[in-house]
C-alpha cells in the first residue's frame, strides 16, 4: 500500500487516487481500533478527499454539460472560460 499524500497534495490528486484513498481512510475508521486523535485526523482526511471528489466531479459534470446537441444530431464542445466570461 502506498502512503498517503500530505493534507497539503490532497488538491493535487487526481479522482481516482483521491478516491482510492478515501477508501482506505473509510476502512481505518470503520475498523475503530484508532486513538482518539488518529481517528479525528482521519475523519479530517476524510472531509478533505471526499472534499477533492466532489470537486472534481463537479468539474467533470460541467465538462459533459457544456457538450452541446447540434441541428444535425453531432456534439460540439463548448469552451467553460468562454461561457463564464460571456455571462
Amino acid at each position: 500500500m502506498t502512503d498517503p499524500a500530505p493534507a497539503a497534495e490532497i488538491g493535487a490528486l487526481g479522482f481516482d487516487d483521491a478516491f482510492a484513498e478515501l477508501g482506505r481512510v473509510v476502512a481505518v475508521l470503520e475498523a475503530g481500533n484508532q486513538s482518539l486523535e488518529d481517528t479525528i485526523a482521519s475523519y479530517e482526511r476524510a472531509v478533505a478527499l471526499q472534499a477533492r471528489c466532489e470537486g472534481l466531479l463537479s468539474a467533470a459534470e460541467l465538462r459533459v454539460s457544456l457538450l452541446m446537441a447540434r441541428a444535425d444530431g453531432s456534439l460540439a464542445v463548448t469552451d467553460a472560460a468562454a461561457e463564464e466570461s460571456a455571462g
